[in-house]
Parts: structure tokens; sequence; C-alpha cells
């Protein structure tokens, strides 16, 4: 079967434990990620949301594997956009090995639709997203242009 994927390497100047609370929590999301946040048990199978700044939500799928520190699995719907929403659930994977005095996060988007409109869409946004999730932890500031919504969205 066709299918798409978008995987994206950084290396971040911190700890294991620290990526991931600011992967997962919202005191850390609102500041770099366009001021959403995530909903959910952080369980496998728990329903997952990510949250608009004006209550919609954004994205919605669940939890398909979790082991903190290390690995993040989720089910990823758009939820937002109708014609992104139409293409079904994709996959988000997260993972996390720490490499001395940093710690190498790989993120894989993928679904099983040649020529995703989804995939090809937040491959233009990951990048950017993580190079602010990367600037906060390093220097305790997001990059400017991801700490805000952008209208008309």
């Amino acid at each position: 079967m066709a299918e798409s994927r978008f995987v994206y390497v950084t290396y971040i100047r911190t700890t294991t434990e620290k990526l991931w609370r600011a992967l997962l929590e919202p005191e850390f999301t609102r500041r770099y990620w366009f001021e959403t946040w995530h909903e959910s048990e952080w369980a496998p199978n728990s329903p997952w949301r990510l949250m608009l700044p004006d209550g919609r939500v954004g994205h919605s799928g669940a939890v398909v594997e979790i082991e903190p520190h290390r690995r993040l699995v989720l089910s990823w719907r758009a939820e937002f956009k109708p014609e992104l929403r139409a293409e079904g659930h994709s996959r988000v994977t997260f993972e996390l090995e720490p490499q001395g005095d940093s710690v190498k996060l790989t993120v894989t988007h993928q679904i099983d639709t040649a020529e995703s409109k989804l995939v090809k869409t937040l491959s233009a946004g990951w990048p950017h997203l993580l190079a602010s999730l990367k600037s906060l932890l390093e220097t305790g500031e997001p990059l400017a242009e991801t700490s805000r919504w952008p209208k008309g969205l």
C-alpha cells in the first residue's frame, strides 16, 4: 500500500525527562506550539486531543504506545481543516534517545495514503515547531513565530 511519510531528526541539549515534559505538558506546549495544549490521560488507548487557543479541537486520536522518556505513538486526525480531516487517521511517533549531553529526537509522521495533503502540510510545520521546542529547552525562549496561533486559522 502506498504511504506518505515525514521523518525529522534533531538533537537538543537537554535531558529526556525535560524533553518529555516539553512534549506533553501544557505549560510547555503553549509556549512553543502556537498556544495549543494536549488533553489526554497518557495511557495506552486513551483519547488524545490537541486543543486550539479558541477552544476548538485541532487534532484528535488516541495514545497507541507510550514509554515515558523514550517513545510516544499517537493516532492523529486533523479536525480543523475538512480537506485534511477527510484523509482519516495518520500516526505520529516521537522517539527520544540520550546522546551524551543531548537527546536525539526523531519525529515520524505517516499515513497509508499516497501524496497525503496532511503529511505535506505537517511536514512544512514540524521543522519550525521542533526548532522552537529546541530553542525553548536550550535558551528558555521559543521562536517568536510559533508562540502565537496564526491569524485566520
